[in-house]
């Protein structure tokens, strides 16, 4: 076995100090680290439940000993891998979405193929270019599909797992062969992988919820099928784990330290938490984004994480150039990773006295320690603002306004619309009624802009096909979004972000301005079974989540090109990027 050093954590705690202090002292005189170990829901004390009995307070702990529970299942993935490789598969595609596939989409783009590891995708987008994408390739036979659902019932995975198996029907006498499931005992999915004679079926622990499961089957067989050893990322998140044990204090423990830091500074009115991480460790702050953003944006809280890129400054300010009173900053720092403008970023952050938190990584597999700390971190900072970490009300709402868009679909043989306030070149926008109409592109940016207040977010919704074109352009305009609007600009692609932040965006204190984008439906593929195809199936969540957010009392605006390809909506794009660009730098944006 291996040694591996615990990860370091460095606090600057800034104008919570004292808060923190309290908090720590608090949780010592009520032995929350022992009563959380002991799975006591008293600890997260919630409005709708002061007695704490709700049962998913005390049936979604199960994550705690992953890191020793999961240790007998290593070998056992390792095997399977070595299998699959045995059997001339040449790539994994793993069909998902949210806490069941991101960390996938970690593993893959921090480490790639390790040795005789295999390329691994990730599918969570239905629009109809990204499924076909996946489905061009000559050697669709040769492709694993991991179908992930915790509830064996997500509607996109199960709508991707039929696509492709019917294609593969057409290909070879035993598709089910292609296919392993991943979801809990029980579930309508392992049903289904019985019938269809799955390759496998990977039981997850109903203990654990989707978004805490990155240590589960759901992470660590991903992790085997790249070339990793999932025994060696189990062994360093257990060093993390006995760090955090029942027995630690809460000022010795590095999770509850980190989740009381968290707490305290939301209650204070930080509730922007800037994420600043070495270059090779980016693809693991989008994991961090869904579990901060889904378990802690309830109830009137929120935590926003903000992605920052390499060209931004750090600290952000305000409108009169002070940094702003909102955020605060995390930095994931990695040994001999080139850590110039991280270095940077932190000293002044540090210098102005503002908030932050700095993690020392030594190697890239030490991710696995940060998975267990900002689980706990995450599950304590909830116990600190009185909410349940391990629910997601608001994002049902989403899912009832597709539904009600499909079952328009159903009767009527077409989608409905929202009354569009104008229409643009060869699109449409729609808004609510805060928007008068117009009928010029380049409006659009400044009447979006003078909905923004100070406290406020903007998030851009993107239900297109997403290609590394498209993310140079949207990385482009969410700068020039941001430096003309000074509050974080965040970027989503849907429905993916419908299982992270979209819980925020509707539980939160009605902090956020969004920009809707979809379109580029001419071309379907239809779903098997059903009358309709993945063009009708984005476009009525694109307008469930629009309708959600309009009940939920959001301001917002919708862009909608549904007949122009990927290219021409890029050069929309662009022409709306010029026109925020030539607002940099004007101060009033009143009209």
């Amino acid at each position: 076995m291996f040694a591996t050093a615990l990860n370091r954590l460095e606090i600057e705690s800034g104008p919570v100090r004292l808060a923190l202090d309290e908090r720590l002292d608090q949780w010592q005189a009520q032995n929350v680290g022992r009563r959380l170990w002991a799975a006591d829901p008293t600890v997260w004390i919630v409005d709708s439940d002061p007695a704490g009995n709700i049962p998913e307070l005390s049936n979604r702990l199960g994550w705690l000993d992953l890191p020793v529970s999961m240790a007998g299942l290593a070998t056992e993935l390792e095997n399977f891998a070595a299998g699959i490789r045995a059997a001339g598969f040449s790539r994994v595609v793993v069909l998902g979405m949210g806490g069941s596939s991101l960390i996938a989409e970690v593993w893959s783009e921090v480490f790639g193929v390790v040795d005789a590891g295999l390329p691994l995708l990730v599918l969570d987008s239905t629009h109809p270019l990204a499924v076909a994408e996946i489905g061009a390739v000559e050697t669709l036979t040769e492709a694993l599909f991991l179908v992930a659902s915790k509830s064996g019932g997500t509607l996109e995975t199960l709508s991707f797992f039929n696509y492709f198996y019917q294609r593969l029907s057409r290909l070879r006498e035993n598709p089910g062969q292609n296919f392993v499931a991943l979801t809990d005992p029980g579930s309508g999915l392992e049903k289904l992988a019985r019938e269809k004679g799955f390759r496998r079926i990977f039981a997850t622990p109903a203990t654990v919820g989707g978004r805490y499961s990155a240590l589960t089957a759901f992470g660590l067989l991903p992790a085997a099928l790249l070339g990793l050893a999932p025994s060696q990322l189990l062994a360093r998140a257990q060093v993390m784990m006995a760090a955090g044990a029942a027995k630690i204090a809460p000022r010795d423990n590095p999770a509850l330290r980190l989740g009381a830091f968290l707490g305290e500074l939301v209650r204070a009115g930080r509730d922007k938490m800037g994420l600043v991480l070495s270059p090779r460790l980016r693809p693991f702050a989008v994991w961090l984004e869904q579990l901060i953003a889904e378990s802690l944006g309830k109830q009137g809280w929120g935590l926003l994480p903000v992605i920052i890129s390499e060209t931004e400054a750090v600290p952000r300010c305000n409108r009169e150039g002070r940094p702003a009173e909102d955020a605060f900053y995390v930095f994931l720092r990695l040994g001999g990773d080139d850590n110039r403008v991280l270095d940077q970023g932190h000293a002044q952050v540090v210098e102005a006295g503002l908030p932050a938190a700095l993690i020392r990584l030594d190697e890239p597999a030490d991710l696995a320690q940060e998975l267990w700390r900002f689980e706990l971190a995450t599950a304590a900072a909830g116990a600190v603002l009185g909410l349940n970490p391990f629910d997601q009300p608001d994002v049902e709402a989403a899912k009832q306004g597709a539904c009600a868009v499909m079952e328009s679909w159903e009767q009527a043989g077409c989608l409905p619309s929202p009354e569009p306030l104008a229409r643009l070149a060869e699109g449409r926008l729609y808004g609510s009624r805060h928007f008068e109409k117009v009928t010029d592109l380049e409006q659009v940016p400044v009447r979006l802009l003078a909905l923004v207040k100070p406290g406020d977010y903007l998030a851009l919704l993107v239900y297109l096909p997403r290609t590394s074109e498209l993310d140079r352009v949207l990385a482009r305009l969410r700068e020039h979004l941001q430096a003309a609007c000074r509050v974080p600009v965040t970027l989503g692609y849907g429905p993916r972000y419908l299982h992270s932040t979209g819980q925020l965006h509707k539980g939160d204190g009605n902090h956020g301005v969004f920009l809707q984008l979809s379109g580029a439906r001419t071309e379907d593929l239809p779903l098997p079974g059903q009358n309709y195809g993945f063009a009708t199936m984005i476009a009525a969540q694109a307008q469930g989540d629009y309708q959600a957010l309009l009940k939920a009392g959001r301001r917002l605006l919708a862009l909608d090109w549904e007949t122009l390809s990927p290219a021409d909506i890029i050069r929309h794009l662009e022409r709306l990027d010029e026109a925020v660009a030539r607002l940099v730098g004007v101060e009033n944006f009143e009209v």
